[in-house]
């Protein structure tokens, strides 16, 4: 039989797990928001710890908390930030949209931890001092963000970017055949393709900069309506600057507290960078997939890495599996795009009420495309090869290199020698000299690929 102890708050007396470390609010709220499997990410719980350390250390500035009050505060968010009380943060993403329960169970468990060490501290007097979790919520959001975003999508995209840059450098001298519409085009070069795959993430390198921008203003400072009752002048600079110092990431106080609580369009828009990267992530995974299609009844432009058995009846059979881990993944990014848009257009007068719901599915967005261009990048990118031959033989058989002598002898013409040659089953070079229109000295003086690209 579990053993119990009892604890308090303003609704009166609750048993609680005598070997939990949260109070009776967090155990109110495990019992009402039985809701589902996804509990409160672990980035939040981190971020958490940090503005509450930031805060302790704010109002020992002010000379509202006392000096053994913030050490403890501090030990105990330090101890919460190293992961190894994460089983300590039970509650569900969909708890109250404030996500008060969440605030209060790091409140208690950050109390209990100090009280351990003979520090008495109460979770709402000392630990939320000068504090609401309506403003510590969405601060916490922000930290996350910026802080998934800074450490793991926009490292993952560099590693991404660089691979692709060394396939352009190594395809420099291979000219393939384009497409457009599925059908065959002007030919290029396949470092000119890569170089293509490349910028979409340089592109998305330069967008999330602005991305970011509204995630660093913090509404920390604002307390419970966006006035900042309670908290004492110049708070939330303060903690803005101590944010900024313990993490390395930047940080300010937002210039207006009442957009900060209410508006959630910092995220809507940063969001919108993410979703852009999976649409780029799912052009370039779709590429992939169709140039190494085959091994002898597609393309097979392209060879990729064969990393398990892709069938459970056809022996030999072998799959892009990473693409399809990427398309996946982006289309799951583009549903919470949805979510995110949705909840954010829902805010009413001082406070918007789906926060957790915004948290949770901006970092696992922030979360997926960070394993997954990794992913990509090891086990696929990393050993993909061109197969000349076959970008020669299909470079070679294309019709649309008529599109060159469109100068000599027209569109109206060029346009009937191609017909030709794919109804008569001839090569391009063999129905225009059938046509008389130009002589073989002329035909191969235009027809060169590698003037063409």
């Amino acid at each position: 039989m579990q053993h119990m102890r009892e604890e308090h708050d303003t609704m009166g007396t609750i048993l609680v797990p005598a070997d939990r470390l949260w109070g009776a609010q967090t155990q109110r709220s495990l019992q009402n928001f039985a809701i589902g499997h996804e509990t409160m990410p672990r980035p939040i719980i981190r971020s958490f710890a940090l503005l509450k350390k930031a805060a302790a250390q704010a109002n020992l500035d002010c000379g509202k908390l006392s000096g053994e009050r913030r050490n403890a505060i501090a030990a105990a968010c330090d101890a919460i930030m190293d992961g190894t009380l994460d089983g300590e943060f039970p509650l569900k993403v969909w708890q109250t949209g404030s996500g008060t329960q969440s605030n209060m169970n790091v409140n208690e468990v950050i109390a209990h931890l100090c009280a351990r060490e003979g520090v008495e501290v109460h979770p709402n007097d000392h630990v939320n001092m000068s504090q609401s979790s309506n403003d510590t919520f969405p601060t916490a959001m922000h930290i996350a963000a910026v802080c998934e975003l800074e450490e793991r999508v926009l490292p993952a995209m560099e590693r991404l970017e660089a691979t692709l840059g060394r396939l352009e450098e190594e395809n420099r001298d291979v000219i393939k055949i384009g497409r457009t519409h599925l059908q065959d085009a002007v030919p290029l070069r396949f470092s000119q393709e890569i170089s293509g795959w490349r910028h979409m993430l340089t592109a998305c390198r330069a967008m999330a900069d602005g991305a970011l921008e509204p995630l660093r203003q913090l509404a920390l400072g604002g307390t419970a309506v966006g006035t900042g009752l309670n908290a004492p002048k110049d708070f939330g600079e303060r903690t803005a600057d101590l944010l900024s110092e313990y993490t390395g990431h930047r940080f300010v106080t937002s210039p207006n507290k009442f957009h900060a609580l209410t508006s959630k369009d910092g995220f809507v828009f940063a969001h919108g960078f993410l979703k852009a990267l999976a649409a780029d992530l799912m052009k370039i995974a779709n590429d992939v997939r169709w140039l190494a299609s085959g091994p002898r009844c597609g393309l097979g432009e392209i060879t990729i890495p064969e990393n398990e058995p892709g069938s459970s009846i056809m022996p030999g059979k072998v799959n892009p599996t990473q693409c399809e881990a990427v398309t996946m993944v982006a289309v799951q990014v583009m549903g919470n795009d949805a979510a995110i848009g949705f909840a954010a257009s829902q805010g009413n007068f001082e406070l918007n009420v789906f926060m957790p719901v915004i948290a949770y599915n901006f970092l696992q967005s922030a979360d997926l495309l960070a394993d997954v261009m990794d992913s990509f990048d090891r086990n696929c990118l990393q050993g993909l090869r061109a197969n000349r031959r076959r970008m020669a033989e299909l470079l070679e058989r294309s019709l649309m290199l008529v599109t060159c002598l469109t100068p000599l002898i027209g569109y109206e013409q060029a346009a009937a020698c191609a017909k030709r040659a794919h109804q008569e089953g001839l090569t391009l070079r063999q129905a225009v000299l059938q046509s008389g229109l130009l002589t073989a000295e002329q035909y191969d003086q235009a027809v060169q690929a590698e003037k063409m690209v």
